[in-house]
């Protein structure tokens, strides 16, 4: 097949592009370098079957050229983090609903079936765990800049189910929880790999809140396995569904399990809130998905235990440790100059 992916040089993006390579299939890449990165992307693979087009998705001209070639469209392009939800959320929202909406007309317009990428942040402060994919979605206030993510994904999701209900577009959401794996950065609030760094470095691991929190941490190649198969799924048309483990884990547990699996002699600081972002910020104190639709439609069930997850990201963050300090810290020169071929700077 011919796909489109935009947000492809991102974390998920980045592994999703390998996948489709490896199967064969023709990948065309759009982002824009704002998180993601060029040495995210597949090297020497594909045989001519990579483009890679730098570019924002607002840019019309460019999606619409993409998505006519495109038989699939893989929609992964957001704002990520809560550090960055945080500091800039005029641009969350612009970015989620202004991007989702112009890759949505584009892809009615041809008919192309889209798999648009939701997160487990639109359950709010639901309380009734484990989440399914019909549950009430429980927001905070518009005072808490945190609760305009969500919203907006929220948003990006009725109007993916709108269109397939007025207009019969092919497409499937994916609600995901907290991906984690190589390539994933800690720059913007992603709890793994800046528990991983900080041990290596024999620095405090910062827990934000009690660290009583629970989460589930699916790998990004299940994660990725498991898209690929619902997008392919004619029984997912139309429909919401949660991917992800349901492995549970407080965040204080996950500190003292990289400690473990590193070595590390760091301690565990215990960091409020208000302190960490802002102000009367508000987390989600249990995530945890129902994966009864996602098996039931795909046959898939991500199953990699946490413990090798952990082991997988040390190994992988020791990697690129060798490979910053073998290059002189030259490692993300190529993004860096097709940003100033752009006229921007990161």
């Amino acid at each position: 097949m011919r796909v489109l992916i935009t947000g492809g040089a991102g974390f998920i993006g980045s592994h999703l592009a390998e996948a489709l390579l490896d199967r064969g299939d023709e990948v065309f890449i759009l982002d824009d370098l704002s998180t993601g990165a060029v040495r995210n992307l597949p090297r020497e693979k594909g045989n001519g079957r990579q483009h890679r087009v730098f570019d924002s998705v607002m840019n019309r001209g460019v999606l619409a050229e993409l998505v006519d070639q495109a038989d699939v469209i893989f929609h992964l392009a957001a704002a990520v983090g809560v550090r960055l939800i945080v500091e800039r959320p005029l641009h969350t929202i612009k970015t989620n609903i202004g991007a989702t909406k112009l890759v949505l007309e584009a892809a009615a317009q041809k008919g192309k079936r889209i798999f648009v990428a939701s997160t487990s942040e639109v359950y709010g402060k639901n309380t009734q765990v484990p989440f399914t994919e019909e549950a009430d979605l429980v927001m905070g206030p518009t005072t808490t800049a945190r609760w305009s993510y969500a919203c907006s994904k929220a948003i990006d999701e009725f109007l993916a189910l709108a269109y397939w209900k007025e207009k019969r577009l092919p497409v499937v959401i994916g609600r995901l929880f907290n991906v984690v794996g190589p390539r994933q950065t800690g720059r913007y609030g992603m709890v793994l790999p800046n528990f991983v760094q900080q041990a290596l470095d024999e620095k405090p691991l910062t827990v934000f809140g009690t660290g009583q929190q629970t989460r589930c941490f699916s790998y990004v190649t299940e994660t990725v396995e498991a898209i690929m198969r619902l997008v392919e799924t004619d029984q997912a048309l139309g429909q919401v569904v949660n991917v992800g483990s349901d492995e549970t884990t407080t965040i204080e547990d996950l500190a003292q399990l990289v400690k473990e699996r590193t070595g590390s002699r760091s301690e565990v600081q215990l960091i409020p809130y208000d302190e960490a972002y802002e102000s009367g910020f508000e987390d989600m104190n249990r995530r945890t998905p129902s994966l009864e639709k996602l098996v039931r439609l795909t046959g898939y069930r991500p199953s990699l235990p946490l413990k090798e997850i952990v082991d997988r990201v040390v190994s992988h963050t020791r990697q690129e440790i060798e490979v910053e300090a073998a290059s002189g810290g030259d490692a993300l020169r190529g993004d860096e100059e097709i940003l100033a071929e752009r006229g921007n700077s990161r």
